[in-house]
């Protein structure tokens, strides 16, 4: 089909009832295209809509739209949350690597993806912006392709070009980027940071999310050296380090010398850094997230949160209880690629206790509790009372090292639950 140039209201004229539609994720969601498909929904019905996790109000997921639109996520976002864990959504259990073969394989089909693009080059190219992930499989396999053109759109370097021909149809806008804010670092959190970058090596690669902790982890690592970069994504938090020759990437194995990621969120300044920077190659999914990809760096070091851990080591990452918070996204894929490596350090990062003074390191996970990595997996777990090694130790020493990073207050309660299942009394801390 020929391209052509039309109103939001036109593009999403396209779509039927009953069809399955991909919406482009994080700071690339094409809201315009989502707001007009929703004003749709008197004369749609049973409208599947494939996603990771999206950035604005989601209105397919509330009243009167939920009643035309079914959210079908690949990875909860607070946006989704309540419509997943009300029934008026769902959720697929799936590692992020995984998920193009949802679509490559014709499991879920899709019939069009909604994506946002910068404006094409003089060339005909036009970029995926700072969303590469699963949105240039999804690019590549659905029927048709309704783009939002916007020149606020980084042109990144990577996979994530497409020419214009293979946009169906496409809508003009002028809108920003959405934009993290700053976060503030607790205490805690700075303690925790610390802790974790005493475990990370010169000549590192690591990888690491967005939020408090990797920035307090970032924080700590000013006086490191040669330190790569191979992660799901990243955001501003690397910027002094790469301006301050920390982030080199010179001992990489994989893309040497190069920022690796399948996408990045943050501010103004990141998207102005990415921007037609060779330094930062966006990849797809399917690469990023390769364990067999992963582990060929030197000293990976992986670095990821966990909602509750039980005292033989098994993570939870994604759900509160029954309730499904988030997803299980990459943790697992760098988990392992992070172990694999030449001297790797796999890491769960976490407070001792969540913000309502509840242990995180519990006798057992809570009933319903999804298990995002296996106790197999689990090498070292940090708090901001320290570092335990898991690795090669038995059930009984897995739990004593839990122990001893726990809050203080819990000690005694998680001894004496430690007791009763393992019957030991190598638990005492004194």
């Amino acid at each position: 089909m020929s391209l052509q140039n039309i109103t939001p209201a036109q593009a999403v004229a396209k779509i039927k009832s009953g069809q399955r539609v991909f919406f482009q994720g994080a700071a690339m969601t094409p809201n315009l295209l989502i707001e007009a498909l929703c004003d749709r929904y008197k004369e749609l019905k049973d409208v599947e809509i494939i996603q990771v996790h999206t950035e604005g109000k989601a209105l397919y997921t509330q009243e009167p739209y939920k009643n035309s639109f079914n959210v079908n996520s690949c990875f909860v976002g607070g946006n989704v949350r309540q419509a997943v864990n009300e029934g008026n959504g769902d959720y697929i259990p799936i590692f992020l690597s995984e998920i193009h073969l949802l679509f490559r394989r014709n499991i879920l089909p899709l019939d069009t993806a909604f994506i946002q693009v910068s404006p094409p080059d003089q060339h005909g190219y036009c970029s995926l912006g700072t969303s590469v992930d699963i949105t240039l499989p999804a690019v590549e396999t659905a029927k048709t392709v309704i783009a939002q053109i916007n020149p606020n759109i980084p042109r990144t370097h990577g996979d994530g070009i497409i020419h214009i021909r293979d946009l169906d149809y496409t809508v003009y806008c002028d809108s920003p980027l959405s934009v993290s804010g700053s976060v503030t670092i607790s205490e805690i959190e700075a303690r925790i940071g610390e802790n974790v970058a005493n475990l990370i090596e010169d000549g590192a690669t690591l990888q690491m999310g967005i939020g408090t902790i990797p920035n307090a982890v970032l924080n700590n690592l000013g006086n490191h050296k040669r330190l790569g970069i191979h992660t799901e994504m990243f955001s501003d938090g690397i910027l002094p380090l790469v301006e301050n020759g920390v982030i080199t990437g010179e001992e990489k194995v994989v893309k040497n010398g190069k920022i690796v990621t399948c996408f990045a969120v943050g501010s103004k300044k990141l998207y102005d850094f990415v921007n037609d920077n060779p330094l930062v190659h966006f990849k797809e999914a399917a690469y990023t997230n390769d364990t067999s990809i992963i582990r060929r760096n030197p000293k990976v070091t992986a670095i990821n949160s966990a909602i509750e851990i039980d005292l033989t080591g098994q993570i939870c990452a994604d759900t509160i209880g029954n309730r499904q918070y988030s997803g299980v996204g990459g943790q697992m894929d760098f988990i392992r690629g992070a172990s694999l490596s030449e001297g790797g350090k796999p890491i769960f990062a976490m407070p001792s206790t969540t913000l309502k003074g509840i242990s995180k390191i519990t006798p057992y996970l809570k009933e319903g509790a999804g298990i995002t990595t296996t106790r197999a997996h689990v090498h070292y777990v940090v708090t901001e009372y320290g570092v335990a090694n898991l690795f090669g130790k038995n059930l009984k020493q897995r739990a004593k090292a839990l122990i001893h990073i726990a809050h203080p207050q819990f000690r005694q309660q998680l001894e004496q639950e430690a007791f009763k299942r393992f019957g030991s009394h190598v638990y005492s801390l004194v």
